[in-house]
């Protein structure tokens, strides 16, 4: 005895396992393209494109870069607090 199926379910079953694999691809990449970004971020910090026997060079560049993200922050606090803030 064979038993029928209905070739909705059949079809149901194809996207459902679809649509969990593109979940699963979907993650990966949205993961990854993360974990991409913060590595190139850690490295640009670190001065890891710099020389690393010449240890000036890479504090500077080090000192540098932090100086830079600190002003950054401290004008978008500033620019946010007297342009929305103060109306």
């Amino acid at each position: 005895m064979t038993k029928k199926t209905d070739p909705n379910d059949q079809r149901r079953d194809e996207a459902l396992k679809a649509i969990k694999r593109v979940e699963a691809e979907s993650e990966t990449l949205v993961g990854s393209t993360f974990v991409r970004m913060a590595d190139r971020a850690k490295d640009h910090m670190s001065a890891a494109d710099k020389d690393e026997n010449d240890q000036i060079e890479v504090w500077g560049t080090r000192i540098g870069r932090a100086a830079g993200a600190i002003f950054f922050v401290g004008l978008v606090i500033y620019l946010f607090v007297t342009y929305v803030l103060d109306k």
